[in-house]
């Protein structure tokens, strides 16, 4: 980049580093929100509370098609994000 271009375009300057930033913090929130780490432990647990008596059938089929759905959107995500 030129002299002349960098003087012209420094009044952007602080816009670029916004957009920095929130680049940044979507990026984090992406990981966060779409690590199958949660989903998995929280499967494991869900199993553990069918056999140990603490719900029915019913609500972990429920419930394990949910985790199991979330964990699909979540490998989808991913796949998607490769290059």
């Amino acid at each position: 980049m030129g002299v002349l271009s960098q003087l012209l375009t420094l009044p952007l300057a602080p816009v670029r580093g916004v957009g920095w930033v929130v680049r940044r913090v979507t990026e984090v929130a992406e990981r966060e929100y779409y690590d199958e780490g949660p989903v998995i432990r929280a499967l494991g647990e869900l199993e553990q509370d069918l056999l140990a008596g603490r719900i029915d059938q019913e609500t972990f089929d429920r419930r394990e098609d949910e985790l199991l759905d979330r964990l699909d959107e979540i490998r989808s995500f991913w796949e998607g994000r490769q290059p």
